[in-house]
């Protein structure tokens, strides 16, 4: 008997900068658009699948969403040319990029690293838009990385781009302040609901605490303890932790 293979974290992403609270989302932070739940409503009364597999893939991607996102204090939108300085100056600090899958040493390798296409095609800015800031700023990064769920070959197909993976990175001069759960809060909202996958997933070092608490504060399930399976550039083999929620899981109007 073969099983379905093991898939360890990835950490691609996913940032260490969230500290753990008490506190959560504000009342209408996953203001994110109506349509959105009716999406997902309408799924689940007609009793079907959250995605239809391969065929539904066509039509849905990133590209074809309606960008930004809006919640009650942000925007959460493509990575343009422009915001790669902006989204240096936090990412370049060791108390971010401890925990992130990749650190450029220059801000030039850095403009290089997201000028490739694929990256930037999954990378999208936190924006800080509420009335009380004089200007819009970048307080953060997420990452949005559209993918196949395992399956036996012959149905290999109604499993395409069926879920996502997410990460996370944000400013250590605005956490503690909510804007992590509501950004993330409002990328769930949108791949249960116009994007239409069945899961999500995230992957952190197990020393990531804030990561993980983050998560199960949005009541992702942890679904993977490994072992030092992931060498840190420090040379430390650490922990890893694999975090994932179902459609069904994610309740409408949360």
């Amino acid at each position: 008997m073969h099983s379905a293979p093991r898939v360890p974290p990835t950490r691609a992403e996913a940032g260490a900068v969230f500290p753990p609270s008490s506190a959560g989302p504000p009342s209408n932070a996953r203001a994110t658009t109506q349509i959105t739940h009716i999406c997902l409503v309408a799924r689940r009364l007609l009793g079907g699948p959250a995605r239809i597999g391969a065929d539904y893939a066509d039509e849905m991607s990133l590209s074809t969403v309606a960008w930004p996102l809006r919640t009650a204090r942000l925007e959460i939108r493509p990575l343009a040319d422009t915001d790669l300085d902006a989204m240096w100056e936090f990412r370049r600090l060791p108390e971010v990029n401890r925990w992130l899958g990749r650190a450029p040493a220059t801000r030039e390798a850095f403009h290089e690293t997201y000028s490739d296409p694929a990256r930037r095609a999954m990378t999208f800015v936190i924006v800080l838009s509420d009335a009380g800031h004089a200007a819009p700023t970048i307080i953060g990064d997420l990452m949005i990385k559209l993918e196949d769920a395992w399956a036996q070959a012959e149905v290999a197909e109604q499993a395409a781009g069926t879920e996502a993976e997410l990460g996370w990175a944000l400013a250590p001069s605005h956490t503690g302040q909510g804007f992590a759960i509501e950004a993330v809060s409002a990328v769930i909202d949108l791949c249960f609901g116009p994007l239409g996958l069945r899961r999500v997933h995230a992957g952190c070092f197990a020393d990531n605490e804030p990561s993980w608490r983050l998560m199960e504060r949005l009541g992702m399930r942890r679904e993977e303890f490994s072992r030092r399976t992931a060498l840190h550039r420090s040379g430390e083999w650490m922990d890893g932790l694999n975090y994932g929620l179902l459609a069904e899981e994610w309740p409408v109007g949360r």
